[in-house]
């Protein structure tokens, strides 16, 4: 069986090329042919020994993943729906903007955190992609916007993974994609520019501080334990408290000197001026020596499921005039994508739930609709 190169940063490149008898130094060649170049074929590694592409063909293969399905929005965005086989797809997309082009990866194929106002969520959960399948995503991205786009030098210049899954949950093989991501030899993307967003996995933050300490941003979407435990389930295992503890553990070592809280603005539920005074106090309790986070509203996006509903333009303004006022830097994102789906919370692929948290999901929904009413009355 052949081994698909995609899985290897360049460290288990180098032991792959090892033990086909060659030097460490024909790993970064090979690297760079497949990550810099888009080379698939071993034939087209000219720089190559001509016994060394033999060997390649023998025991190896550079195979990004099937495109089911593109969509190309009217504001410029892209989404792709990839067969990850098993009957599951996930989605990853491509934002452009005057000065970055930004791709959302997926890390898993469905979620296990169900979170209310997210489509995946509902999906329910498969499995885990590998290293490879991450990669696969900027991989093929990558290299088909630079012919579609008839540019030489580099399009994607951040890549966040805020796609399908909580990266956090995945970490064996998010790690090796994401030193794929930052090598020099392969993408050379900065730490500042590559993004993990999770739901509070406080362990893994703390891991991910030592080994790839890369910006981070925290799914928060509430001010306190009562509301976030229906919103982000996961909170009932990691409270705001533990969550933005790990926070300031992270900064000691994250390329940026702030934690991005994004916030997702449900119209009744966590979208009311007494919810701003109050993360405002939040923060401050936790904000040793100056405020170091930065919020960014997102304006939710609807899909049947949810019960929920979006927050009103003038809602969402005051909401972040509340947060600027008291110092903090407050942004609220512009809706890209959401005419074909690909919007922040619309990404859902196509998962065969494999841990029945879709119906539990279902289950529950009616009994949590009932907090989501007395949130709103008050």
């Amino acid at each position: 069986m052949t081994v698909n190169l995609l899985d290897y940063d360049l460290e288990g490149l180098a032991v792959f090329c090892e033990r086909l008898g060659e030097k460490r130094f024909r790993a970064v060649q090979l690297f760079r042919w497949i990550h810099q170049k888009g080379a698939a074929s071993f034939d087209d590694m000219s720089d190559l020994a001509k016994s060394l592409r033999e060997k390649l063909k023998v025991g190896a293969h550079v195979k990004a993943l099937d495109v089911i399905s593109e969509h190309i929005s009217s504001d410029g965005t892209i989404k792709w729906l990839f067969d990850v086989g098993g009957g599951d797809a996930v989605e990853a997309v491509f934002i452009p903007e005057v000065d970055r082009g930004t791709l959302c990866i997926s890390s898993q194929a469905g979620c296990a955190v169900g979170c209310r106002f997210c489509s995946t969520g509902h999906q329910g959960f498969s499995r885990n992609l590998r290293a490879g399948e991450i990669v696969a995503q900027l991989w093929f991205a990558e290299h088909f916007l630079r012919k579609h786009l008839q540019r030489n030098e580099r399009v994607i210049s951040n890549v966040v993974m805020m796609g399908m899954g909580e990266p956090l949950q995945n970490y064996s093989e998010l790690l090796p994609a994401l030193r794929v991501m930052l090598d020099d030899h392969g993408y050379g993307l900065s730490r500042r520019r590559v993004t993990v967003s999770t739901s509070g996995v406080v362990p893994m933050m703390d891991r991910l501080a030592q080994d790839c300490p890369v910006a981070l941003a925290v799914s928060l979407h509430a001010p306190d334990d009562a509301l976030r435990d229906n919103l982000v389930p996961l909170n009932k295992k990691y409270p705001i408290a533990e969550l933005l503890e790990a926070c300031n553990r992270y900064l000691a070592y994250a390329p940026r000197d702030f934690i991005t809280f994004e916030y997702c603005m449900l119209d009744g539920v966590n979208d009311q001026a007494e919810h701003a005074h109050q993360l405002v106090s939040l923060v401050r309790q936790y904000a040793s020596g100056g405020v170091w986070c930065k919020f960014n509203l997102i304006p939710f996006n609807p899909f049947p499921a949810s019960g929920l509903i979006r927050s009103a333009p003038e809602q969402v303004k005051a909401f972040a005039a509340i947060l600027s006022d008291a110092g903090i830097v407050t942004t609220i994102r512009k809706t890209r994508g959401d005419d074909i789906d690909a919007a922040c919370g619309q990404l859902a692929g196509d998962v065969k739930d494999r841990t029945g948290i879709s119906q539990r999901i279902a289950r529950q929904r009616t009994v949590m609709l009932k907090p989501f009413a007395a949130f709103k009355e008050t």
